[in-house]
């Protein structure tokens, strides 16, 4: 049995797709695919039921991942020590970010992190806040920049701004004359959402389902700008976080009369070992934190 087996296997698991692990691994699919087939020869057992659609994990295939992932998890966390001794020579950090704050709060964070760490490599993954959080969970990330609200008890956090969801409606709009909104206002208009993964959208759905109000969602985009252009266009009204989308030409933007706010912030899991390049952004982080306020 070879590590690289199981790490095959784990991928394949994990995305239910062997052609997809193939791509994530940069390894060819028949390379996967004989990895898995030499490593359930070599435990006597069928790991994966081949006969539906999508791939999926026989019982015996679910009980074996669950113990070698907390294996593999070991062994990446004894390489990320031993590395340590280099003192920050040299270190990788990959770190989950919404498209949102992608856009407009990361890159000053970025830049300046950058400049006092240039020799350690960032890797940015842009997800929707739900979904980062499910990779933190699976060891992914190393960090993720994330809404705080209802994030699970195994994830450290550090808050780091607090903003209000508004909803960004066009100038030309009825709604434009208002000057706050209520949620029963939304009836009946088209809406621009962000894509499955965001937590926004999840807010402002359970918003309008709690309503009892069928959302008319013409167009979904992770595309901050793309979104922008849309409600400036008067094609629908969308949700954004304040100071994304304040000053916009062609949007005003529109608190709710009872207003929602989101926390965000970094977050990162608990029990896994952090490496000092990753202690370094935590401590930069906090640092920075300090500083503003």
């Amino acid at each position: 049995m070879e590590l690289r087996q199981l790490e095959y296997f784990q991928m394949a698991s994990r995305l239910k797709n062997i052609t997809r692990a193939a791509e994530r691994l940069n390894v060819s699919q028949p390379n996967i695919t004989v990895a898995i087939k030499k490593l359930e020869a070599e435990l006597g057992i069928q790991l994966f039921d081949r006969s539906q659609k999508q791939l999926s994990l026989t019982p015996e295939g679910s009980i074996f991942l669950n113990r070698i992932e907390l294996a593999l998890r070991n062994i990446q966390d004894a390489v990320i020590e031993v590395n340590d001794y280099k003192q920050l020579q040299k270190g990788t950090i990959k770190i989950g970010i919404p498209s949102m704050i992608g856009a407009y709060l990361f890159p000053k964070i970025f830049s300046s992190f950058q400049h006092l760490y240039p020799h350690l490599d960032i890797y940015l993954y842009e997800e929707g806040s739900m979904t980062i959080r499910e990779q933190l969970e699976r060891d992914e990330l190393d960090f993720g920049i994330v809404i705080l609200s209802d994030a699970s008890a195994n994830l450290q956090l550090l808050p780091m701004t607090r903003n209000q969801i508004v909803a960004c409606v066009p100038s030309q709009h009825p709604l434009a004359k208002k000057n706050s909104l209520t949620i029963h206002d939304l009836a009946n208009t088209d809406m621009i959402m962000l894509k499955e993964g965001s937590f926004l959208r999840y807010m402002v759905l359970n918003k309008l389902k709690m309503a009892n109000i069928t959302p008319n969602i013409v167009l979904e985009s992770n595309q901050i700008e793309t979104i922008k252009g849309l409600v400036s266009s008067n094609v629908g009204i969308s949700f954004l976080l304040d100071f994304i989308v304040k000053g916009t030409p062609g949007i005003k933007p529109l608190s709710f009369a009872e207003p929602i706010y989101v926390d965000l912030g970094l977050a990162w899991k608990k029990e896994r070992y952090i490496s000092k390049a990753a202690q370094s952004f935590i401590d930069f982080c906090k640092n920075t934190l300090n500083t503003n306020q």
